[in-house]
Parts: structure tokens; sequence; C-alpha cells
């Protein structure tokens, strides 16, 4: 197993936003079990620029800053901690991880989840439509996404409140209104965005990396039972938007160079505006445990469509970016059942129960149950390093 040094070394150093008891909130990064206090940092190396951007209780400022300043910061941060003569001004900014609290690194502008699996895709439409075909005509041709509840994003940790709403199972008469009993989990991997572009003007593939600044681990909350009552005809909305978990950590893009793979192949092929030359998956491999028990290893590598068409096709229309933007993947499956997203894919729509080592079982999630997503990625240097973690445990409807 990685030591916390080898996962969370200086080819990682994810941006966060922390407080301590003894001070104000600003922008940090990671390093093996620690925590450094950017703002003061920069601030001690007379950095004036990096001591305003990072002296904020939000990610927003630097992400706004674009691409250019992007890699300038990560050049700095880079080389200050490799700077044996500058080594005091880390340690007298570094703080362990377990004396700080970390907060949502960014204040959600807007909010867009896609569907991007084919394997998640059409495990569901296997188990919806069973006597038809898994995958709708349109899947190939476009990213599927909805727009979700900016507002309802929270970070790691917080608890979620089992949602109620109305639901109609086959053998009600009548829809009923109550706590929803097929509450489930997606395991996806988030896309914070920067860069803002005015109405009426769009992103294109090879744009898209002027705009994408890091990502996160991502856990989109669904209601099912909620979710299949009202989502004909116009998809998602009280199902989903009771809340979204993001990892307080966010991963630059620029860490995550080696982690890049080609996409699988595209057939038939993408209209113009979804082609071009940085098409690119990533190695990511997720873990999902669910009360200790890893249930699921997704792999990001097998995603169909790039972060970079998601991120073209939500602008084509002429929508614009706003800084503080999160796109989402959607689940994350693989080709094995212990590959598997969601609760829903994992025991085949409550058919299949998972069976827990303590011997109870689960078709869909419980009061009490934690549900943690891990990942790890190729570093530069070498073996793998970490993205921070989603946990979030489940409470008793209010």
């Amino acid at each position: 197993m990685s030591s916390a040094t080898e996962l969370w070394g200086i080819d990682n150093l994810p941006y966060g936003v922390a407080s301590t008891t003894d001070g104000g909130t600003q922008v940090v990064t990671r390093l093996g079990d620690d925590v450094i206090e950017l703002a003061t940092v920069a601030k001690a190396d007379s950095v004036r620029k990096w001591a305003r951007t990072f002296n904020n209780s939000s990610l927003n400022p630097f992400v706004a800053q674009g691409r250019s300043s992007w890699s300038a910061a990560r050049e700095w941060l880079q080389a200050i901690l490799r700077d044996d003569k500058r080594k005091g001004l880390v340690a007298a900014a570094t703080k362990p991880l377990t004396e700080v609290t970390l907060h949502l690194p960014v204040q959600i502008a807007d909010y867009v989840d896609f569907y991007a699996s084919e394997q998640h895709a059409t495990n569901v439409g296997s188990i919806f439509r069973p006597d038809s075909a898994a995958l709708t005509p349109n899947w190939k041709h476009l990213p599927i996404g909805y727009h979700g509840r900016a507002g309802t994003v929270v970070v790691s940790g917080t608890d979620i409140v089992r949602p109620v709403g109305q639901r109609k199972g086959k053998d009600d008469p009548e829809p009923v209104f109550g706590p929803s009993i097929r509450l489930d989990i997606e395991a996806e991997v988030g896309f914070i965005v920067g860069g803002e572009t005015e109405v009426g003007t769009r992103v294109s593939v090879d744009g898209a990396g002027d705009h994408l600044f890091g990502v996160a681990l991502f856990n989109d909350w669904s209601a099912r039972d909620i979710q299949a009552w009202e989502y004909v005809p116009l998809g998602p909305f009280l199902g989903k938007s009771f809340a979204s978990s993001l990892s307080p950590w966010i991963t630059p893009m620029e860490a995550l160079a080696s982690a890049k793979v080609p996409l699988p192949k595209q057939d038939p092929k993408p209209l113009d505006y979804l082609q071009g030359d940085d098409l690119f998956g990533l190695d990511l491999q997720l873990e999902v445990r669910l009360n200790d028990t890893v249930v699921s290893t997704p792999p990001y590598k097998g995603m169909y469509w790039s972060p970079a068409q998601m991120l073209a096709h939500l602008t084509v229309n002429g929508a614009s970016l706003r800084d503080g933007d999160l796109f989402a993947s959607g689940t994350v499956s693989g080709d094995s059942r212990d590959q598997r997203g969601s609760l829903l894919e994992l025991t085949w729509s409550g058919k299949e129960p998972l069976q827990l080592p303590d011997g109870t079982t689960r078709s869909f999630l419980e009061d009490g149950d934690t549900v943690t997503i891990t990942a790890t990625a190729p570093a530069t240097g070498g073996g793998r390093m970490a993205l921070g973690e989603v946990t979030g445990t489940i409470q008793p409807s209010a």
C-alpha cells in the first residue's frame, strides 16, 4: 500500500480551501498528511499576486485567472517546495491535515451532469428497457446531460438527509408521498471550469483545455424511485437535486498529464464539432466503499466521451461558461459486475442484493450507511497519486 507521502507528493499538489482555529480561511494545498497555507507562503515569499489570490475562501478568484496563471502558480509552488533556502517559509505555513477544516473549494456557478459511460448507459437501459435496445438512438451521437442544482452541491463529509417526494411503484394504484426507499449513489468524476465566455459563443474541443481547471471526485446521490416517477418527459429533477457531494480537493489538470489515455473507438464518427486533436480519457481507478466494504472499482479510462467533448457540447448552442462551473461525467462503470458505479447496477435494480461482511444485505442505501469514493492516477514522476476522497453518510428524512 502506498504511503501518504507517495500518494500526495510534489507531482500532485491539489488545491483546496481550509480554515484553522488560530486563523482565517485561505486556499491550501496538500503534501503528505499536511496542508500548506498558500497565501501565508506567498506573503512570506513576497509574491503579492499569489498572496492576494490565495487569501480567499474559495478558489474562484484563482480559477478566473485562466490557464497561464494556473501554470505559473504551479511552477512557483513546486519551485518553492524544492528550494532548501525557502523551506522555513513553507514550514511556517504547514499544518497537519487533522488540525484544519476543509470547505467546499469552489463556489459552484452552474452544474451539469453527463451520462458518458457506455457501460453504465447500457446497464441502465437493460434494466429499464429489457425488450428494447439498451442505448437510445442519440447516445453515440452526443454527450447526453442534464442541468443540476448548483446550490445543493456540498463538500465531502456533509451528511445526506434522505429526500422525500412522490413515488409510484408498479403495484401502487396512485402515487404516494414519503421518504425515498431506493436511495442510490453515482460514482463520478467532476471537472471544474474557469475562463468565462460570452453568451452566443462556443468552446471547441481543442479549446477546452484552456477552461478545464481540475478534477474532483463526485457523488451524485440519486433517489431512483422519485426519479422514475418524475423524469418522463423532461428528465431528472427532484430525484437528483437534493444533494451532490464534491471532494474538498481539486487536482489540477496539469497534475494529470501522465493519466491521459486515448478514448475508446467512437463509432459512428461524431459530428465535426465533437472532433479535434485534444481528445483524451483519463486513467483514474476509482474505489467505492459502503460502510468500509469495497463494493466496486470503476475504471474511468473506459469512458466513451472525453471531457473536452462534454465541454464543447455544453457550449455548442451558445451557452456561456462561468468561473466555478462544474460538470460531471455521470456514473463511471466498467465491463464487469464489480466495476459498476451505482447500486442500481450492482444489485440489478434490487434483484441481486449485495451481501455485506456483517451478514446484512443492501439493494439501496439505508439510514446510517456511509459511502466513500477514492481514486488514484498515474503520477508524473512514476507510481500513482491520490485524488481527494468524497464521502457522505445517510441521515433519516426530515
